[in-house]
């Protein structure tokens, strides 16, 4: 258990009403619905789930998704792999390219202690660096070919390029090619299900192609990773993806709620107390711009009250209830759950998170890797 303001609360029933705020919170009984409804999907479609916990950056949630039926976890930085791997969790997936020689020093000394630490890579003087750095190490390590989707971000495009890069790992007595990795992140909030359903599918067979080109050259391609929660529905179709690394599915956001198709229900929220309320129509709550993501939109109530209002945003510390100030009030110690309009960097605003299940505190985790993106 993590120690924290409100530990003296756990067991306690209607804790919500005492907790020191802001606090992050999850609802536990529809995060565990959102893991079975993932759990069954995967097993339905025969594909396994490596969640990307960039999203929660909690040992204790990744433990609880290994429980739950996952293979192994992803993690976006060097620093969150760190994290898992010290943490317990056996096979993790950094899914960015490490590129600087200090950080592959430090990926030398990871694979030392991790059952299983696989890296991307997307450039042949990175794939180079990597094989003088363990080899002068005298270890090995697993590698994947991440395929750019279209985003230019991270990835090398999936044709002659990427090809000599897996022939030079095949050929590599430190560097083992287990396969590639293919993440569209542009598509996951199209709001359409018709249009994400044609552009992923489209990815899709992008990825199937060169897993065909690299066969042509008798190159094994054992592990295809890549997919998210807006996609975890579609990518599976074409039967080409081994791997799904869904990580947004237990939470969901603003964000993900507004994408058409998906059947998860939102379970992380934050809670926040009405401090002021001098003038009508409008109550000051104490979640501001240091409570949320504000890359996309304002927070949208979930939960306190019985009317309906709008969230501005206030300054660093303070919100905005916004409502008709004819008959309706809103009592000073009022505490109201607010929907994170994204949730992956409203997690790393936090040092833990509380988890609810019927009104009750059952556990405060740890967000480990919190600030770890390095």
């Amino acid at each position: 258990m993590v120690e924290s303001i409100n530990s003296h609360l756990i067991g306690t029933q209607s804790a919500l009403e005492r907790l020191h705020t802001p606090a992050l919170i999850i609802d536990s009984t529809k995060m565990n619905a959102n893991s079975e409804l993932m759990r069954e999907h995967c097993q339905n479609q025969g594909i396994n789930l490596r969640p990307h916990t960039k999203t929660h950056k909690s040992v204790a949630i990744a433990k609880k998704q290994m429980q739950d039926g996952a293979i192994g976890i992803c993690t976006a930085k060097l620093g969150e792999a760190e994290v898992m791997v010290e943490g317990g969790i056996p096979s993790v997936l950094i899914t960015s390219p490490v590129a600087k020689l200090i950080d592959i020093e430090r990926v030398v000394r990871l694979t030392a202690k991790a059952e299983e630490l696989i890296v991307v890579v997307d450039n042949i003087e990175n794939v180079r660096a990597l094989e003088e750095t363990f080899s002068a190490a005298q270890q090995t390590l697993d590698v994947l070919v991440d395929l750019d989707p279209g985003m230019h971000r991270t990835g090398v495009y999936p044709g002659q390029q990427a090809l000599e890069i897996a022939q030079y790992l095949v050929n590599s007595s430190y560097l083992q090619f287990l396969g590639v990795q293919m993440y569209a992140g542009n598509l996951m909030h199209v709001r359409s299900y018709e249009e994400r359903h044609a552009r992923s599918l489209e990815k899709m067979q992008e990825l199937r192609d060169f897993c065909e080109l690299l066969a042509k050259h008798r190159i094994e391609c054992s592990i295809r990773t890549g997919g998210g929660t807006g996609t975890f529905n579609i990518d599976p179709q074409l039967g080409i993806l081994t791997d799904l690394q869904a990580g947004s599915y237990l939470f969901m956001d603003r964000q993900y709620c507004a994408v058409e198709s998906l059947p998860f229900e939102p379970s992380l929220f934050v809670a926040s107390t009405v401090i002021s309320a001098n003038t009508p129509g409008i109550a000051t709550v104490d979640a501001g711009l240091k409570s949320f993501a504000t890359d996309d939109e304002v927070p949208l109530l979930h939960a306190g009250l019985e009317f309906d209002v709008d969230y501005v945003f206030m300054g660093d510390e303070h919100g905005g209830l916004v409502f008709d100030g004819g008959n309706e009030t809103i009592p000073l110690g009022t505490v109201v759950q607010l929907l994170t309009p994204h949730c992956d960097p409203t997690f790393n605003l936090y040092d833990c998170a509380h988890l609810i299940e019927e009104g009750t505190l059952i556990q405060i985790v740890p967000i480990d890797a919190r600030g770890r993106s390095y």
